[in-house]
């Protein structure tokens, strides 16, 4: 095929074929999404490692998708300025440089500092990947292109706890961010012979960086992470630095609120919000955000810290979640163009509420394959989820402002997945020793029943201990009886709360206003 046959063939990326644009942008977004989930099952062993509580190590994950969200708003900015596929290149460099100092860090703040690195080069590749790919196919073929999409998105953080589990107990938690870097190697490579910039990016006029814009929205999603991270340990509003944190947050929320409103060169243009369709997406979309995380985040810690699974033996039972993936995600592509959109995310959220309801059953006695079905439907059902949700979200914007859009609707994702996360750890925390007094107040000293169970455990434990070991041994067993039993209470908490908040989104989609189906694309639109 001539060079003028092949862009007569495919005006539309430039005489390359659409579907080697999406391999070579859907290449760095699945690892970016892969690098939010992969260390979800690793979180034990960086703690111990780094001399960390659980709680802490939690921040590995919360501190990447607060920087990445950051930058989310700014991708559309600096894409114009630099050009489109020289930041995106600039991005998978930074990602993949950062990923080496996560593997090699030697303490927490280091980690954390590089996490925030790697977060802010990862922050661009979701929204340009989306709005190349949607340039980059007919308005006809859209869902099919998110179908795409969405195995990069759906697939990569439900695969990731398997691969992280493996590669932390075959080698070591700091393999889960090596793998990134020949991954962003072949990223760059693809991305520099496949990836075009369109005219309008190449001749955009861009004005100067909103610095206020940009300063006022670190100020408010730090100090929220901050106070969601940390404000568990000082006991919330009791501790004089939270009351701060938070009137800096609500001072800094609303400042950058009224800057991007009013600022039509803001870093935000808040004005796409008067489109109901985008407004009603970037709503769902922060409560998919804490949905999916909580669940990723979760699940595994629940099998490695209630019932004892290895690191790779938790990834390789959540694992299925990715089968279920790819089966929904050309399901989904299919079915996309041909049925009402608002059907398909409804039955999404309502099968992924039925499967957190299912998780809200578990107890001590399940096995690896208890929750088989469950964990692979999950998958299943984020396929109906996402891949609508982005098309729904995005189908009666113009092409001007599809990079503005895609920025602020990735961010109040990563937003989302980020509260989901801190509010599940608190409430774990909370709802344990919460069922910790319950269950204490029911076994008192004088009950027959434990008096009898202690004195057999003790008599056991004082044949193989010694005697005067019996008795403190079995007070201690039965204390950690209780305690397991306690987090399994707060776990079966957390599990039943998502599913409530699931089944709010499956009612809270019929506020799309469907788009004509066969109506002309948007103006401005290819």
């Amino acid at each position: 095929m001539t060079s003028a046959q092949a862009q007569a063939r495919y005006p539309l990326t430039q005489g390359v074929n659409p579907w080697l644009v999406t391999v070579s942008v859907m290449l760095p977004t699945f690892m970016e999404v892969l690098d939010t989930a992969i260390a979800s099952v690793a979180l034990p062993y960086i703690a111990g490692s780094l001399s960390a509580t659980n709680s802490e190590a939690t921040w590995v994950l919360t501190s990447y998708l607060v920087a990445n969200a950051v930058i989310l708003p700014a991708s559309n900015w600096f894409a114009r300025r630099f050009g489109r596929k020289r930041f995106l290149l600039t991005c998978v460099v930074i990602f993949t440089i950062a990923s080496f100092f996560c593997g090699a860090a030697p303490s927490l703040s280091v980690i954390l500092l590089a996490r925030i690195l790697q977060g802010a080069g990862g922050g661009a590749l979701q929204p340009l990947s989306q709005s190349i790919l949607l340039e980059s196919f007919p308005p006809a073929e859209r869902s099919l292109s998110m179908a795409a999409y969405g195995l990069g998105i759906v697939v990569a953080p439900v695969l990731g706890p398997t691969l992280g589990g493996w590669l932390t107990d075959t080698f070591s938690w700091r393999y889960a961010f090596y793998i990134n870097i020949p991954v962003g190697i072949l990223a760059v490579l693809l991305i520099a012979r496949f990836v075009h910039d369109p005219p309008y990016i190449r001749h955009a006029k861009v004005g100067a960086f909103d610095n206020i814009g940009f300063g006022l929205l670190i100020v408010w999603t730090g100090c929220l992470q901050v106070v969601l991270d940390k404000g568990q340990e000082d006991d919330w509003f009791s501790a004089l630095w939270v009351r701060w944190a938070v009137a800096a947050l609500i001072l800094a929320l609303i400042g950058w609120i009224w800057r991007s409103w009013s600022n039509p060169r803001g870093l935000v243009d808040l004005h796409v919000l008067k489109n109901r369709n985008f407004r009603t997406g970037c709503f769902l979309i922060a409560l998919l955000g804490m949905c999916i995380y909580i669940t990723i985040t979760i699940l595994p810690l629940y099998y490695q810290e209630v019932l004892g699974y290895t690191a790779f033996t938790a990834g390789l039972v959540v694992g299925p979640r990715g089968i279920g993936s790819i089966i929904g995600s050309p399901v989904i592509g299919i079915l996309g163009s041909r049925l009402d959109n608002r059907k398909l995310l409804s039955a999404g959220f309502i099968g992924f509420g039925l499967c957190a309801l299912f998780f809200g059953t578990v107890n001590l006695e399940i096995g690896p394959y208890t929750l088989l079905l469950p964990i692979t439907l999950t998958g299943f059902a984020l396929s109906f989820v996402f891949v609508p949700l982005a098309t729904m979200t995005t189908s009666t914007l113009s092409r001007e402002e599809m990079g503005n859009a895609t920025g602020l609707f990735n961010m109040l994702r990563n937003i989302g997945g980020s509260v989901g996360i801190a509010m599940a750890t608190t409430a774990l925390i909370r709802r344990a020793a919460l069922h910790q007094t319950n269950l204490g107040a029911n076994l008192p000293p004088s009950s027959a029943i434990l008096q009898q169970k202690s004195a057999a455990m003790a008599a056991y434990l004082g044949r193989h201990l010694g005697y005067a070991q019996g008795r403190p041994g079995a007070l201690g067993t039965l204390y950690r009886l209780l305690g397991q039993q306690s987090a399994l209470l707060a776990y079966v908490d957390v599990f039943r709360w998502t599913a409530l908040l699931a089944f709010f989104c499956a009612a809270a989609v019929w506020l799309f206003r469907k788009p004509p189906r066969h109506s002309a694309p948007p103006p401005g639109a290819h």
